[in-house]
């Protein structure tokens, strides 16, 4: 089980599918999965308009079962793309560290490390206690000052948030944000993200002219 993690716009689902496209390449046949993507339900989809058909991860959704449902139809599952995978339940993670050491099923998990308060996702940081290799993404990903962005700040109307529910959605194209985890309804907020480094984040400073239209989103 490996692990890859960075902050946004570090090319995670791109690596995702570069990873699922070298391994399908060599026969093996493997399941795409993923959580709360930018192009909706059943769908990986990359910035750089990469995209492919996944397995939608709700959070009663038993991994262990549909790869053995897969099986049982003659489908055979040598490896799983797991993007998003911050998102995922503690128990799926544990769902996915069972299929590694009992079916011999290869793991590859990618999602972020922290949240914008800069703590671990709880399936995140049992990622790192339970994966056998963890790699932080390499393609660089730049403070508004030039140095490297290390954490996603939570920007509502305008100022950095310091409190709030983990997972929120948002960006500036919408006029409201909705938290995956309430019962559907929105608040009228303006909710994006941003990528800063470790001291801008700290002291909540967007830059001279943080960008709007256009802006990163989180997932």
């Amino acid at each position: 089980m490996k692990f890859f993690y960075g902050p946004m716009d570090c090319g995670k689902s791109t690596l995702a599918l570069q990873m699922d496209y070298n391994h399908a390449r060599q026969g093996r046949r493997g399941l795409v999965l993923t959580t709360i993507d930018r192009a909706g339900p059943g769908r990986l989809s990359t910035r750089i308009g990469l995209g492919k058909e996944a397995v939608d991860v709700g959070a009663d959704l038993d991994i262990r079962a549909l790869v053995r449902q897969r099986w049982s139809q003659g489908i055979r599952v040598d490896y799983l793309i797991c993007d998003e995978a911050s998102f995922y339940t503690v128990a799926q993670i544990e769902q996915l560290a069972d299929l590694v050491d009992t079916s011999d099923v290869d793991v590859y998990a990618f999602g972020l490390s922290t949240d914008f308060r800069t703590s671990l996702f709880p399936a995140a940081q049992r990622l790192f206690e339970l994966a056998d290799e963890v790699t932080r993404v390499q393609v660089e990903v730049l403070c508004w000052c030039g140095r490297p962005g290390l954490l996603n700040a939570r920007v509502v109307n305008g100022g950095i948030a310091r409190e709030g529910d983990q997972v929120v959605i948002g960006d500036t194209a919408a006029d409201t944000a909705a938290d995956p985890a309430s019962d559907g309804a929105a608040e009228e907020a303006d909710v994006r993200y941003q990528v800063l480094c470790r001291r801008h984040h700290r002291v909540g400073n967007l830059g001279p002219a943080s960008r709007a239209e256009g802006q990163l989103r989180l997932v």
